[in-house]
């Protein structure tokens, strides 16, 4: 048997191989309220090790995207309910993906009285989607004041606990890939003067506190956190401090006991690539699991875990078009292709349909 098809243990969860369903935008929660076609699509893919879910927004304001899901009414949670109980009568195990969208947004994908916020009044470049709208340019968001940050972490927090609520087995906060958590972290978009700007340890803060709250609200095994160190999506920009930076944000996480990190390398979709040397660097300072991610094959998957770069594989686009994906890994099945047209329209093409 090799090694991907292994067990592992994650916090409380017994996971019966390293195959991670990666976290992937698919738009069909229709008013942000996942349904009967999400579970579905979740419990068709349940022989994955983990199921990590599309981002989830824990706030109106973290919404961004049109038709993305939250975790913040009481009609969203039982909406997830669904889905977890879908997957668990499966057999899988799942996590929430938290994102909140911050800069990455625009007003007609948000309920009414939700605001675009960020740490600094920079706007995200290039154009966001709307349904009634097409494509429009990001706004200019709103600086975020000390109460707007500490309403975030709660909302965070809140989020959590619905998680649990809503049956899921743990939280991924998505600090990673340009959004809210991101935009603080990095330069380009944190252009902050006070105690959550300027220094590493500034900067790092509200990753930090936000993990902090999660962990304090459903217990640190069942929390980790998807990080992407030079990645450029959504405009972020790579500096001089920046191994520093993510070394010392995974010293502030086993501080808190965090289960996992979840390390995005797109240098598969042409972004800059995360280092050898960093990722070893922060495979060996972690003290919880660490997931790798970004363009895996079955082969590359299992020689990365035979030389010890990380516990589990995330695999994304190929679960789209192949709901048996763990199957075809372990037989050397054929891998079908995802049509990009059906990524994030609204119905079961390309979706549960395929």
């Amino acid at each position: 048997m090799t090694i991907l098809f292994t067990p592992l243990q994650l916090g409380p969860l017994h996971l019966p191989n390293r195959i991670v369903m990666a976290p992937m935008t698919r738009c069909r929660a229709l008013g942000n309220v996942p349904n009967d076609l999400m579970a579905k699509y979740y419990s068709l893919r349940a022989e994955a090790g983990l199921i990590i879910t599309e981002g989830t927004s824990p706030s109106p304001d973290g919404l961004g995207y049109a038709r993305i899901p939250g975790l913040y009414s009481e009609a969203q949670v039982s909406g997830w309910r669904k889905v977890t109980d879908a997957v668990h009568q499966a057999g899988g195990r799942i996590f929430v993906q938290l994102m909140h969208c911050g800069r990455v947004a625009h007003p007609a994908n948000l309920p009414a009285g939700a605001r675009i916020l960020a740490p600094s009044a920079i706007a995200a470049p290039g154009e966001m989607w709307t349904d009634s709208e097409g494509p429009q340019p990001h706004p200019v968001p709103a600086e975020m004041s000390e109460a707007d940050i500490e309403t975030a972490i709660q909302e965070y927090a809140a989020a959590c606990r619905n998680a649990l609520a809503a049956g899921f087995d743990g939280v991924e906060l998505h600090g990673a890939n340009g959004y809210l958590i991101d935009q603080f972290l990095n330069t380009a978009s944190n252009h902050r003067s006070d105690r959550w700007g300027g220094s590493i340890d500034n900067r790092i803060r509200f990753a930090v506190e936000v993990a902090r709250a999660a962990a304090q609200a459903i217990g640190a095994e069942r929390v980790g956190m998807r990080i992407s160190p030079y990645g450029v999506f959504n405009g972020m920009t790579p500096d001089a401090e920046m191994d520093a930076l993510y070394l010392r944000l995974i010293e502030a996480l086993n501080d808190i006991g965090l289960v996992y990190i979840h390390v995005v390398d797109h240098s598969s979709m042409g972004a800059p690539p995360v280092s050898d040397e960093l990722k070893a660097q922060l495979r060996a300072a972690f003290k919880g699991r660490y997931i790798l991610s970004g363009g895996y094959d079955a082969a590359r998957a299992e020689a990365d875990l035979a030389a010890g770069k990380g516990d589990l594989v995330a695999f994304g686009r190929p679960f789209i078009a192949n709901p048996d994906l763990v199957q075809k890994l372990k037989t050397g099945g054929e891998i079908q292709p995802a049509d990009p047209a059906t990524f994030y329209t609204p119905d079961a093409k390309g979706y549960t349909e395929l």
